[in-house]
């Protein structure tokens, strides 16, 4: 099942992807008018369905993060054995946790403001697990029963001010950081996480091109982890890491920074593309 947050007529609505990816079914949304509201009530496919009415195009919709209002947002770094070696760092012993806050949503085709404050703008393609129900301490024999999907995510980075500090978090979460979308696919139809596809491209330039097999610390590992110390709750967000191809990891001569009007587009497996299109930030006005 394919689920995506959508705004119709004015109003934010739940739709069902239809397999010719060009048409949309809109829940009534007096049952379900997001996927929070999904994943908080574990509805399933043939209540969904139920719910549905007829096909609307999907090009005539403005899309909305796949998931709006996630309790937590964890991101995973250096998660893929190239990208460490591409990067010159140590493969980590234990998964490297940051996170992210909610202003960083973004979705399909939405237009990322470019903060003023960097000068080296990153892409990283990502698979985004989607928690389905609360968990704690579970063992990672048991953890992808607790997945609801599984989306695609761009963790964009500031590479200046990410490492201006220790801590990551300043140039990991600025407004629009996380492209999310288009859909929530379920657990079953995107098959496993494990073999799944991921390519990126800027500009139409293929530039990230790897396979979920080369993650350090798999799906399941990284569920149970996490829940050693975190409860998990439906809708909770793990962006998984990036595979090789990111622009730090080039030479620094080859070094060429996302832009105003560069577009990103990201394919994973049975997700979909996410696509991203980069905007200046305006001037400040005086007074």
């Amino acid at each position: 099942m394919r689920l995506a947050n959508v705004i119709w007529e004015g109003g934010c609505r739940l739709a069902l992807g239809e397999e010719d990816g060009a048409s949309l079914r809109l829940v009534d949304p007096a049952r379900f008018p997001d996927t929070d509201a999904v994943l908080a009530a574990g509805a399933g496919a043939e209540v969904l369905r139920a719910a549905a009415g007829p096909p609307v195009p999907a090009a005539e919709v403005r899309w909305l993060p796949a998931v709006r209002r996630p309790g937590k947002i964890f991101c995973i770094g250096l998660n893929y054995r190239r990208h460490a070696a591409e990067t010159g760092s140590p493969v980590p012993a234990s998964p490297v946790v940051f996170s992210k806050f909610p202003n960083a949503l973004a979705g399909h085709r939405q237009v990322v403001t470019i903060p003023a404050a960097t000068r080296a703008l990153d892409y990283e393609a990502e698979l985004v697990v989607v928690i389905g129900r609360r968990v704690h301490r579970v063992r990672p024999e048991e953890a992808l029963a607790a997945v609801w999907g599984y989306t695609i995510g761009n963790d964009l980075s500031a590479r200046d001010l990410q490492f201006r500090t220790g801590q990551w978090l300043l140039g990991k979460s600025a407004d629009g950081f996380a492209p999310l979308g288009p859909y929530l696919v379920s657990a079953g139809e995107a098959g496993d996480p494990q073999d799944q596809e991921i390519r990126l491209w800027l500009n139409g330039e293929e530039r990230q091109h790897s396979s979920t097999a080369d993650m350090i610390f798999g799906c399941a590992e990284l569920v149970a982890a996490l829940s050693e110390v975190w409860t998990l709750e439906p809708g909770d967000l793990i962006f998984t890491g990036t595979p090789e191809g990111v622009i730090w990891g080039r030479p620094p001569e080859q070094q060429v920074w996302i832009r105003p009007g560069d577009v990103t587009r990201i394919a994973i497996g049975r997700l979909g593309v996410l696509e991203t299109t980069f905007a200046a930030e305006e001037p400040a006005g005086e007074g």
